[in-house]
């Protein structure tokens, strides 16, 4: 048997989920989706667990933690994104939530977002004590971080001010857990300096 005749309708499914994140707008959401029995047996053999929201269109890979200590077998690489750009993501997983569970308003599916109501955020959620000016100075560079991470797209439209959707592969990516331990590790440091 040749290596051609070994490669499965899948493969090119499981190669691209090994890269990041699939989409349902990418060409192979459909494979995903329809071999998503056989991509999970294929991949948890590597300790990788197939994780699909149909409903919000997006699939991808995750590790499974093999001990107590949180370990991992390493295959996939676990990126530091830095203090500044946790907050930011923190902040769009607070906002994303807040939409989400908000039944007073009749709204869509798509949270939207302008540069703006990101800054006012910011402002309320950051302690008094903590340097705020700076951190607003670099929201520039720190949302293009989170839109290379794919948990952001800016969709402005002309000479708008920019506008961005929060992409809800969010909600899996960091937690409720992870929010509330969050806020609370950021209390502590500001009230340590």
């Amino acid at each position: 048997m040749s290596l051609i005749e070994k490669i499965q309708p899948y493969s090119k499914a499981v190669v691209r989920l090994l890269k990041g994140t699939v989409n349902k707008k990418d060409s192979t959401w459909q494979d995903t989706l329809l071999y998503k029995k056989e991509i999970a047996e294929y991949i948890s053999v590597i300790g990788l667990e197939l994780i699909i929201q149909e409903e919000d269109g997006y699939a991808f890979v995750k590790q499974f933690i093999i001990d107590e200590d949180d370990n991992t077998l390493g295959l996939v690489s676990r990126r530091a994104i830095g203090f500044e750009v946790s907050v930011v993501l923190v902040i769009l997983r607070q906002m994303l939530e807040e939409f989400e569970n908000n039944p007073i308003e009749i709204q869509g599916t798509i949270k939207y977002i302008l540069k703006e109501d990101l800054k006012a955020e910011i402002e309320r959620f950051l302690p008094q004590k903590y340097n705020t000016v700076q951190f607003l100075k670099d929201l520039d560079s720190h949302i293009n971080k989170i839109i290379d991470l794919r948990y952001l797209k800016e969709v402005s439209e002309n000479d708008e001010e920019p506008k961005y959707i929060i992409h809800k592969i969010i909600k899996d990516k960091v937690s409720l857990d992870i929010l509330n331990d969050f806020k609370n590790q950021l209390e502590a440091y500001v009230e340590s300096i």
